[in-house]
């Protein structure tokens, strides 16, 4: 790809990235604080109700369900605009938040609602972050990609922080219910920002007879394209172990081995959260690495052993400080595969590429269910034993298989 015409074309560019930045960074803000406080209020709800880790796992699966539409709606986004397809979506979070507000405060709500409500928010939820990248991408020039991948995944980090702490306050404080009306009101706001953010469609829509037509055509691209297919293996690879360890499995370390209550939940979380917020930073103050390849592959590799050293941790802030630094790690790992991902990437696929980027979140509900009956069975050590040693030999084997389109 011609990494030459984004920079002639800047300053056309600028007022575009300008408004839509100006409405989508607070829309998307708002959108992932709310995400948290409800990742982190629901997964403490169930293991308390059920006091069932694989009841945990499941609800943490749920959420991801919709990975195998992401392509589509990534197809959506390239017809439609990228406005109508976020505006849609954030307005289903929020009549969903609604719901789970409306059945606590009227005290019908269990366990059961959450996991069918979770199933239903899962369709939509894994692809906001498709729409959000797609975005940049048609926004921002190429050299300031890392930048821009950087400053939109501090939004992510700085709300997660703010998300965990202030769920776990006002879930310990005033219960579920009043808890959900401030991210029912977090969804509203969010939705109306939306509104404000550039709604141009990419005028690709005719390039095809139909979406499915469209669909094939990135999933060809992404088949004759050995770095993409590269990057893909190796993000369904971290979604499949390395994220179900340090996201979905929070709840039961924080209860189970360090025990702690809600609150303590949320200190973990805001740990892990800082650590990729500071990652963030580093990425955006470096403008990002010169060879992104090597810094992915290594960052991964890191990762899995930062896990190793978390597994042996029994008390919380232990913990936290090895959170904090699997959150940095992290960060500046999957910032770099995003980077190298939108820069090889033509505008015309953009969207269904990232859609199909999408499908390797699917590794994580799939992690999650297995880790749920693994650390039942064998511990939780020894599960994170199992999926570090899996991931560091899948990670070196795509280095190597892919050698010359990613390490050099």
């Amino acid at each position: 790809m011609n990494n030459t015409a984004p920079e002639a074309n800047t300053s056309a560019l600028a007022p575009f990235s300008v408004r839509s930045f100006r409405f989508q960074w607070p829309a998307d803000l708002l959108t992932s604080w709310a995400f948290e406080m409800e990742t982190l209020i629901l997964g403490w709800y169930v293991l308390v109700e059920t006091d069932s880790v694989l009841l945990l796992t499941a609800f943490g699966s749920l959420q991801f369900l919709g990975t195998l539409i992401a392509p589509m709606v990534g197809v959506a986004a390239d017809r439609l605009g990228r406005r109508v397809v976020l505006c849609a979506m954030r307005a289903s979070y929020g009549a969903l938040a609604l719901a789970i507000m409306v059945l606590a405060l009227s005290d019908k709500l269990n366990a059961y609602w959450v996991l069918a409500i979770a199933l239903l928010a899962g369709l939509v939820r894994p692809s906001d972050l498709v729409v959000r990248n797609s975005l940049i991408g048609d926004t921002v020039p190429g050299s300031w990609l890392a930048r821009a991948i950087g400053l939109s995944r501090t939004t992510m980090d700085s709300a997660r922080i703010a998300g965990a702490l202030a769920g776990a306050g006002l879930f310990a404080t005033l219960g579920i219910g009043p808890a959900y009306m401030g991210v029912v009101a977090l969804y509203a706001l969010s939705f109306a920002l939306t509104f404000g953010v550039a709604g141009r469609s990419t005028g690709y829509a005719s390039d095809a007879a139909s979406p499915w037509q469209e669909l094939k055509a990135g999933l060809r691209y992404i088949r004759h394209t050995p770095q993409v297919l590269a990057l893909m293996l190796l993000a369904f690879l971290v979604n499949l172990t390395a994220y179900p360890i340090s996201m979905g499995l929070l709840p039961y370390v924080a209860k189970e081995i360090y025990a702690l209550d809600q609150n303590g939940l949320g200190h973990l979380v805001a740990g892990y959260a800082c650590g990729a917020l500071l990652g963030s930073v580093i990425m955006i103050l470096a403008g990002g690495a010169r060879r992104p390849g090597r810094l992915m592959v290594i960052g991964t590799l890191v990762w899995y052993l930062t896990l190793v050293v978390f597994a042996l941790q029994e008390t919380k802030w232990p913990g936290f400080v090895v959170l904090l630094t699997i959150g940095v790690v992290q960060s500046m790992a999957m910032i770099a595969m995003s980077v190298t991902l939108l820069q090889i990437t033509p505008e015309k696929f953009r969207g269904r590429i990232m859609g199909v980027r999408m499908l390797a979140v699917y590794g994580l509900p799939l992690g999650l269910l297995a880790a749920g009956g693994l650390v039942g069975w064998i511990g939780f050590a020894p599960t994170v034993w199992a999926y570090a040693v899996f991931g560091i030999v899948c990670t070196a084997y795509i280095a190597w298989r892919w050698r010359t389109v990613i390490w050099r």
